[in-house]
This record gives structure tokens, sequence and C-alpha cells, in this order.
């Protein structure tokens, strides 16, 4: 089996070096999942259902949660994430918590649960920005790779350059710490967006505000503390992980939500279906690929097979 994995990464390392917008596409959206989204997101004349527009200037990233098993289905699901990184070049990847299961936090815990899986990312030079969940162990705002910076929760920006030489957007991304979600962090988060001067506000951590599966009463306390502070400051939308499978959230008071919980861990069949589940997948591992062009969020949920189990858009919130 190392043997195996090993392989699958050594066959993938060159390619992310090389990729480029010339590379050949990726598989055309199955028909069960473009039924399974019709409708959904902003139509664009320009994105055929199941791509990407890979718009010269626009912002890419990849979206992973509760990964950090160092299992086979990790393994695989990297394998396929850097796969897809020939086709669309995203310069950086969210972590949704869980990113290390276990106590020890030792160092051959990190490089079996994240240095060997995601090596071709980390040597071409990709950064991972980690939240923190349940499951993390102590100190993991101090591991380097994950750019926390000894901080349980912090904020970064990035820039959109799709519509330039005109203007460009500014993109902001808030790392919160559901884990401990103490009122000091609650006026920072609230602060923070209130001073924030960005087109976008974008905001991942670990325990979903929203969720049609086992965790709906804690995703009850975390929107009672969370939704009114996104509400008021006009938040575009809210990246979650904790329940292991993939569900796109029907947008609640403007904001989307997705969980992404299952790029190592799964629970097969967890989805209860709600009134709240506008996708979901819960037969297998998936990640998630992103592009902000413009006023636009385009997006990708893909499997550990490389099947796309999601797409659409999302248009920002006015200001």
């Amino acid at each position: 089996m190392r043997r195996l994995l090993a392989a699958l990464l050594l066959a993938a390392a060159p390619a992310v070096a090389a990729c480029n917008n010339d590379a050949p596409p990726p598989p055309a959206v199955p028909e069960a999942a473009a039924r399974s989204t019709a409708g959904g997101g902003v139509e664009d004349a320009e994105v055929r259902p199941g791509e990407l527009p890979r718009k010269p200037g626009s912002l890419r990233f990849a979206v992973i949660g509760d990964t950090g098993r160092g299992d086979r289905h990790q393994y695989m699901t990297a394998a396929k994430m850097i796969e897809w990184r020939q086709w669309f070049d995203y310069s950086f990847v969210l972590m949704l918590g869980d990113n290390i299961y276990g106590d020890s936090g030792s160092k051959e815990a990190y490089a079996q649960r994240f240095e060997r899986p995601y090596k071709p990312l980390i040597d071409a030079g990709v950064p991972f920005y980690a939240a923190l969940g349940n499951h993390d162990p102590a100190g993991q705002e101090n591991y380097p790779l994950f750019n926390m910076n000894g901080r349980r929760y912090y904020a970064f920006e990035k820039e959109e350059g799709s519509l330039r030489p005109l203007f460009s957007r500014k993109v902001l991304f808030l790392a919160i710490d559901t884990v401990n979600l103490t009122r000091q962090q609650l006026n920072w988060v609230d602060r923070t967006l209130e001073d924030a001067d960005a087109d976008w506000q974008i905001a991942f951590y670990h325990h979903p505000l929203y969720t049609s599966g086992r965790y709906q009463f804690g995703a009850s306390k975390m929107r009672a503390a969370l939704e009114p502070i996104f509400v008021r400051h006009k938040v575009d939308v809210g990246l979650s992980g904790h329940e292991h499978f993939y569900e796109r959230i029907t947008p609640q008071n403007g904001v989307q939500y997705f969980i992404s919980g299952a790029g190592g861990a799964l629970r097969l069949n967890d989805i209860r279906r709600s009134g709240w589940t506008a996708a979901g997948f819960d037969t297998d591992t998936h990640f998630m690929l992103m592009e902000i062009a413009g006023d636009t969020l385009y997006f990708l949920a893909i499997s550990r097979k490389g099947e796309i189990i999601d797409w659409g858009s999302v248009r920002r919130n006015e200001s």
C-alpha cells in the first residue's frame, strides 16, 4: 500500500509545477450532478455546467476539511486534488479544521497526515491556511505550514484582478476558532468585519451554523452566536467542516454556507435532507475548488474519484 501511495504522489508531483490554463480540461459534469444542481447559483453563458471560468487575474483556491486521518482515503483524495491543479491552478488552500486527528501532535503525525499527502503542493509553494477543529492537537496554531502564526483566529486579504486594468476586488478571509468561541473572539470578528475595506468577505471555521446532519443542536448554538454578526456585515460565504460529508445550504439571510467535512473522514449516508439542503453528497470523500472573478464566486465539489458532485456560483452581497 505504501508503494502505491508513493507512486500516486510521485506521478502527481511534476504536474503541479507544470500546471497552466492550457492543460487538458477535466471530465465533463456527470448527468446526475447536473440534474441535482440545476437552477443553483447564477447563470453564466461563459461557463459550461461543471466547469470554472479560469478568467485571467481571478482568485483561485481549494477547500478541504476533516482531512487528517492519514489513511488511504485521505491520500487518494489528496492525489485527485493535486491532479486537478493541472487544469485549475489554485494558489492556496483553506483547511476547515480536524487537520491532524489525535492528541499527540507529534512530528510524525504532522508528516503522515499533512506533509506526505500534500507534498507536491507544499513543494510547489502553495500555502495552506488552517482553522482549528475539535480533534486537533494542542498548539497546532504554531505549526508553520498552517500559516496561523500562533493565532487561534486571524484574518488575511487576497486580491482578485479579473477586471483589471479598470479595478480589482479585495477579498477578506476570516479564520474563526469555533472550538473556543469566546466573547473576546466574537468582538474581534465584529470589529474586523466593521473595519474591513473588502469587496468579498469569506469566513471559514470548523463547526457549521446550518447542517442537515447529526450536529444540528450544536449548529443552532453557533448560529445564535455568529449569524447576527455575519448578517450585519454582509458576509458572503461561510465554509465549515465537522460533519463528514458535503452539503450546500440554501442561502440563509444573504449568506451562502457550505459544509466540506470529508477531505479524509467520511460518515456514509449521514445527511438527513432538510429544507436547508440545496445539494448534498455523503457517499465518498471530496474537496472543493473556488474561483472569484469580479462579483461572482464559482465553485466545484469533486469526489475522491474525480466526479463533480456539485457546481454553481454565488454573487457577492452589495455593500
